[in-house]
């Protein structure tokens, strides 16, 4: 069992730590809700006032973030973990931010001999919880080895993207990708209601067709179709409209980077700011589908 530290403590990182709490680690955690801190506390975790405490003698330091900006000063910026993280300490950052930032911070730190890689998730709240998160893995290959057996006490599905930086790469593609489903997802379904389709039956028969997709299976953005999902739950909780629009960006961004062409990438970005500039920006990102719905 591992020395670990865990920093950032939201709706996927709080999850993420009581799995390994779970599997016997030894974990030292931080968040500025020092609510979800003394939960964890309760469950097994050592509290820590501070992220700097959180390094002491830690094996592992993971990082949990909504953006690059926390994580540049968490690691870099005034009083920075740099500053105090051992060269025996191995950094997992588990935010989702553009790649050029993750290896900006990795190579800081590599260069202070500490060792790091960037491994940014997707799987959401529930993934999260379960312990069955995919894991995209951006470092070199002694470290990803590493960190794998980790990983694995959080995740079900542990990849290899390349040097640092793919991770992030790799996950962006993804959800860029996801975005563009859910829309679809969403459009197919309400134009079969408005012409007086059962949506659980046009979704049972999409699902044995070749519009089948994770969306349309897994996280069904029509109310009632699906019990267990955000969208028969008013939308709540789950993975935030905020942070798919966030997502969309970085993605942009990579997309102008490497002069990719990316047309239903830059739709769907769309229309997640279109959804936030209606105030859902909350509300899980299945929520694309009352842009569809008959006013």
């Amino acid at each position: 069992m591992a020395k670990i530290g865990f920093i950032g403590l939201g709706n996927m990182g709080a999850p993420m730590a009581r799995n390994l709490i779970k599997a016997g680690h030894e974990v030292q955690v931080f968040d500025l809700n020092q609510h979800v801190v003394s939960q964890l506390a309760e469950e097994g975790a050592t509290a820590c006032k501070n992220a700097v405490d959180v390094t002491v003698d830690a094996q592992f330091v993971i990082s949990m973030l909504p953006a690059a900006k926390h994580v540049q000063q968490l690691y870099l910026g005034e009083n920075g973990l740099i500053e105090c993280l051992s060269q025996d300490t191995l950094v997992i950052d588990c935010s989702t931010i553009d790649a050029a930032s993750a290896k900006h911070v990795g190579e800081t730190l590599e260069s202070k001999g500490i060792s790091f890689v960037d491994a940014p998730v997707s799987g959401g709240v529930a993934g999260a919880a379960a312990g069955t998160l995919t894991f995209i893995v951006g470092g070199d290959d002694a470290h990803f080895e590493a960190v794998k057996p980790i990983l694995e006490n959080m995740g079900k599905n542990i990849f290899h993207a390349g040097a640092m930086g793919a991770g992030q790469v790799a996950k962006i593609c993804n959800n860029m990708l996801l975005s563009i489903l859910m829309a679809g997802t969403s459009e197919a379904i309400q134009m079969g209601i408005n012409h007086g389709l059962d949506p659980k039956v046009l979704s049972d028969i999409m699902l044995s067709s070749s519009g089948r997709n994770w969306t349309l299976e897994l996280y069904n953005p029509c109310p009632g179709v699906i019990d267990s999902v955000p969208s028969s739950n008013n939308y709540e909780p789950g993975f935030m409209v905020d942070l798919m629009a966030k997502d969309l960006g970085l993605a942009m961004e990579a997309a102008q980077h490497s002069g990719s062409a990316t047309p239903l990438g830059a739709l769907s970005k769309n229309l997640y700011t279109l959804l936030q500039n209606q105030g859902a920006g909350k509300q899980d990102f299945s929520s694309i589908f009352t842009l569809f719905e008959k006013k």
